[in-house]
């Protein structure tokens, strides 16, 4: 159990630095744009965690390990919208279509009431 831990430390480290320097390289070549950072994060999170996770469809033997690794550690780290558009993924490949919907309103409608809400808090 303490190597799964230490190996989700592991893979999140790396995945804050990751997510740092892609903030870093993207406002030094086009400052000044919307939060394209955030955007470039979250789309290469998309397709890193669509690519492991065919991967590990194709190729069970894969360790867990790694998996917990690079998807929990390392993209949980440089971003949770690759998870996110996981799970929606997966409930509309389950035909789970309503479901899914609910999932994406409520994630983003909701999140951003939470956000005003603790940006309130702190005001």
């Amino acid at each position: 159990m303490i190597k799964l831990y230490l190996a989700v430390m592991l893979g999140g480290s790396l995945g804050a630095v990751a997510r740092y320097a892609v903030a870093q390289w993207s406002v030094a070549h086009w400052p000044k744009l919307f939060p394209l950072p955030t955007l470039i994060v979250n789309l290469l999170g998309c397709l890193l965690i669509g690519v492991l996770y065919g991967l590990w469809l194709e190729r069970p033997e894969f360790s867990p390990l790694l998996r917990q690794t690079l998807v929990v550690g390392f993209l949980g780290a440089f971003t949770t919208f690759s998870t996110f558009s996981l799970d929606t993924l997966r409930l509309l490949e389950n035909g789970e279509g309503l479901l899914a919907l609910a999932y994406i309103l409520l994630s983003v409608c909701v999140g951003l009431l939470a956000t005003w809400a603790g940006l309130s808090l702190a005001r």
